[in-house]
């Protein structure tokens, strides 16, 4: 072969090659036109109506970056993207707290400051910057609708039998909204042992663990259950297709009914590999197109505090959280005990 066609040849090599070199390396991978999520259930919707499903369309179409969505229950994801810490596949994590701060700690999470972000709260971002939530959302509990006259009361009343093998909640520890349901009822019963010792009586009516809270919800739609554990953000975007589904909030004999925010909370993954596509995504989820979508398409709370939503899906959630009292839990706490709590749980139920 003549030198100048081995010259050409060895260039033509070394082109094609370099963008998997550098692509391992994770160096160059951030100019391909893909950004990879990791996240929790709920926004993405059951025929392809969700929150996630019209953003990542417009994100797409407005960037040309392409999304590929990996989802699951939100300590499922952050046990996924730390099990690939030296070797990151995620750009952006979405889950639900603890699990976000359990990230952070993990040092999964690398600082970025997305736009939009200085009209987040101060509780709904990290203070180092790792993470801001996209979606406000509340903790909640699903009923059927034909079946109950009326949705539940009390925790109490859910020791009936009438809900023996037709009561489900999702896994503490695993699920953010199964979670949940301990950090509620430490709440409400004042304490750990109260609330293991009510959540142990309980598991006489519980069906049994579930890795994903979203796949209650049509279960008890269909009359399989009759109540379970959710979100407010997801549960009531699934009951414009589920007419059987009901909202509602469990209180103390004699108490109100009570709640706490659950925001959906994004983060960029340490070393991600397409770094750059991963904060254009996390731009574009607080930007106000994303954000005014929030209660209509999506069926949650927008995070940024200068949006005001007035749509009729946003007025018919205002109405829905009147009267329920809001607490904070003390995220510091749950995340630095966590463990501990959901090993007492498994322990209390025989899980």
């Amino acid at each position: 072969m003549p030198r100048r066609s081995r010259t050409f040849a060895l260039a033509l090599t070394l082109t094609v090659a370099a963008p998997l070199l550098t692509a391992c390396g994770g160096s160059a991978a951030s100019d391909a036109n893909v950004v990879t999520v990791y996240s929790a259930d709920g926004l993405k919707g059951e025929n392809g109506d969700g929150w996630y499903d019209q953003t990542f369309k417009d994100f797409e179409a407005e960037t040309g970056i392409k999304v590929a969505y990996v989802e699951g229950g939100s300590g499922e994801m952050v046990q996924r993207a730390a099990r690939e810490k030296s070797n990151p596949q995620a750009d952006v994590l979405v889950t639900l707290p603890p699990f976000i701060q359990q990230a952070d700690g993990k040092g999964l999470l690398q600082k970025y400051v997305p736009a939009g972000a200085d009209q987040v709260s101060g509780a709904g971002k990290a203070a180092d910057g790792t993470w801001t939530s996209v979606v406000n959302n509340y903790f909640g509990f699903v009923y059927n609708k034909k079946e109950l006259t009326r949705a539940p009361a009390t925790w109490e009343e859910l020791l009936d039998s009438t809900y023996r093998n037709k009561l489900q909640y999702s896994t503490p520890g695993v699920a953010g909204d199964g979670t949940a349901v301990l950090i509620k009822a430490m709440h409400d019963f004042g304490g750990e042992q109260p609330a293991l010792d009510y959540l142990g009586k309980l598991q006489a009516n519980n069906v049994g663990p579930s890795a994903s809270t979203g796949k209650l919800a049509p279960k008890v739609d269909k009359g399989e259950l009759l109540v379970a554990n959710g979100d407010v953000q997801m549960n009531y975007a699934q009951a414009k297709d589920m007419p059987n589904l009901g909202i509602w909030f469990p209180a103390r004999n004699g108490g109100k009914p009570t709640t706490f925010a659950l925001p959906y909370a994004a983060g960029l993954v340490t070393r991600a590999p397409h770094s750059a596509n991963g904060r254009k995504l996390l731009d574009y989820l607080l930007s106000r197109t994303a954000q005014q979508q929030v209660s209509e398409i999506g069926g949650g709370f927008s995070v940024r505090q200068d949006i005001k939503a007035t749509d009729p899906d946003a007025t018919a959630l205002a109405k829905l959280m009147s009267g329920v009292e809001v607490f904070e839990p003390d995220w510091d706490d749950i995340d630095e005990h966590l463990t501990s709590y959901v090993d007492a749980w498994k322990s209390a139920t025989g899980s």
